[in-house]
């Protein structure tokens, strides 16, 4: 079904609610190699079997896995975790799944970005399959976009505005032929988006090209929560204070001025774990039904502030740490290895 048929046989367009909006359920995919991860592999198993048993403490989690490793995965994540074997390259199903969304009569889509691996930097043969095959899993009609990009790059308020990065949509080893007002167009059609808020992102630093949601995150309508990287050494020190100037001027699609808040990144981590790709921010939480899951590292003051502001900012959520240091030793985070599939109903928006 195309994006043309959808909108000639739904009574409203689909839009892409906030994360905060009722789930169905999580989408998690226990996909690590021993090729990709190496000596991690034990570790990031256990974090994926912690991550998931965690969310189950809020909603139900379906985890995608290779036939070869669903009796492990079994072992590890307990019986209540539900397993469809699916062939796949890695975990990061933020960006390999697809983008949901709904309409006002109830009706669950699911838009793919047709995922490339992040610019054809990692091997990607069956990831890039992941979100027909999630789509299918989740009776949601199913919309393929003209767009390369990753649901990570992606952050919305659920009222019409999203914040992206150039550095992700608008790169060559994306979509070499699109401009800002091309890429915004068809964003516009697929998510229902009115204003779209563009933050310079940085290239080539790290394997996604800076995805939105290690950066800046919508905290309800008209609250933005953005990361601020506390080491002058990182590529991040700069633009980070870039987006925060850009995010302090910005207005959503309603034209109404933003509330930036932000969250400075841990000053130490612990070093067991420690690669050269270590993702250390909080912005890369997770919204859960009646819950909140971010990530600690070891840093005391700055882990117990994560936790206060997520508190205040969702404050009938509640809020739990976790160490997964396995997943940000592979450059990404809580966020970035699930996908929420959200409960589409006639008052969702």
């Amino acid at each position: 079904m195309t994006l043309a048929d959808c909108k000639r046989s739904s009574p409203d367009l689909w839009f892409m609610p906030d994360e905060s909006t009722k789930h169905r359920r999580t989408w998690m995919a226990f996909g690590p190699s021993e090729k990709i991860w190496g000596d991690l592999l034990p570790d990031i198993r256990t974090n994926l079997a912690l991550l998931a048993k965690t969310i189950l403490e809020f909603e139900p989690v379906t985890m995608l896995v290779r036939p070869e490793d669903r009796m492990i995965a079994a072992q590890l994540c307990g019986e209540c975790v539900e397993l469809i074997e699916a062939p796949l390259d890695d975990l990061w199903i933020r960006d390999t799944g697809p983008v949901f969304v709904v309409n006002s009569a109830g009706k669950l889509g699911a838009v793919d970005l047709n995922f490339n691996g992040w610019g054809t930097k990692q091997a990607h043969k069956n990831d890039a399959k992941v979100a027909r095959f999630v789509a299918e899993k989740s009776g949601a009609a199913y919309m393929k976009s003209v767009l390369v990009g990753e649901g990570g790059g992606i952050e919305v308020d659920g009222h019409g505005t999203a914040i992206l990065t150039e550095s992700c949509f608008i790169n060559k080893n994306r979509n070499p032929k699109l401009d800002n007002a091309e890429c915004e167009q068809e964003l516009k059609n697929l998510l229902g988006l009115r204003a779209i808020i563009w933050l310079p992102g940085v290239r080539g630093k790290d394997i996604t090209d800076g995805h939105t949601d290690f950066y800046a995150r919508f905290a309800g309508s008209g609250t933005i929560l953005a990361g601020l990287e506390s080491d002058r050494k990182s590529f991040d020190y700069r633009v980070t204070r870039e987006h925060l100037n850009i995010l302090q001027s910005a207005r959503d699609a309603d034209n109404r001025n933003l509330e930036v808040v932000t969250l400075e990144s841990p000053r130490r981590i612990r070093r067991k774990l420690e690669t050269k790709e270590f993702a250390a921010g909080y912005i890369n939480y997770y919204v859960v039904n009646n819950g909140v899951i971010a990530p600690e590292f070891g840093d005391k003051q700055t882990d117990a502030h994560c936790k206060q502001m997520l508190a205040k900012l969702f404050p009938n959520r509640k809020v739990v740490q976790l160490n997964v240091d396995a997943i940000a030793a592979g450059g990404g985070g809580i966020h970035c290895a699930t996908l929420h599939e959200p409960l589409p109903s006639p008052n969702n928006r």
